[in-house]
């Protein structure tokens, strides 16, 4: 077996019983970090009110794009809602499956096809699937073939812009690098590591300008104070 699913291991150890298990996190960007394996497994009672608002939004047919452990699909399954529940990690989906969610998916959504949803959520700055600019566009193509007519997507993501904050207030980036919100990370738990990957994160400003250009509108439901968001994009029609 490949040594690369950390967060499939974790989940595993945690419903064995392995309750305060971390995920190491690094980047390129800050120190290292950590997840806390109990965090992906937080009820509607422990939710931020992003997340909680997120929730109330989803309507009809629910695609969870990145679904970990489930902490978003099973309060969404338990109001009724038709929900699939979608990750690339092998542990994931069996905890998914262990934990009673209905309608489970080991695929990368990229590769998704042959059906549609009302909702697509993208929580836990799900948007930075898409890795770079380029990836955002092919997102939200590809997001258009996953939509039912007047399909939205509601998704998380936050401005770092801060984290290139001066003491004297000026901004520091390096503009020969590409868009500031293009970051490497690579996960580790005991013997596990993901690699480095690709992830986005993405100011309101520009995804606007990238949603309206795909034939989407924009709306922002919700800001928190470290620069995060929630944001709403819907087809026309």
């Amino acid at each position: 077996m490949e040594k690369k699913d950390p967060i499939g291991a974790a989940v595993q150890d945690y419903l064995k019983g392995a309750k305060a298990a971390d995920i190491i996190v690094e980047s390129d960007l800050t120190e290292e970090d950590v997840i806390p394996v109990s965090y992906l497994f937080r009820t509607e009672e422990e939710m931020p009110e992003l997340e909680l608002l997120a929730l109330e939004q989803c309507r009809g047919k629910v695609l969870d794009i990145g679904a970990g452990a489930g902490c978003h699909s099973l309060p969404l399954q338990e109001r009724g809602l038709d929900v699939t529940a979608i990750d690339i990690s092998g542990g994931a989906v069996a905890a998914l499956q262990q934990r009673g969610v209905k309608n489970v998916l080991q695929q990368d959504v990229f590769k998704l096809k042959d059906q549609t949803f009302d909702t697509l959520l993208l929580l836990m700055n799900g948007v930075g699937i898409a890795g770079n600019l380029a990836g955002l566009d092919r997102l939200l193509k590809h997001a258009k073939t996953l939509l039912n007519p007047q399909g939205q997507i509601l998704l998380e993501s936050s401005d770092i812009l801060y984290m290139f904050e001066d003491e004297d207030g000026s901004y520091v980036i390096d503009l020969n690098a590409g868009y500031y919100g293009e970051v490497k990370y690579k996960m580790k738990y005991k013997d596990q590591e993901s690699g480095w990957f690709k992830w986005l994160f993405i100011d309101p400003a520009i995804l606007q300008d990238y949603a309206e250009k795909h034939g989407y509108t924009f709306e922002i439901l919700y800001e928190g104070e470290n620069g995060n968001y929630l944001a709403k994009l819907a087809l026309q029609g």
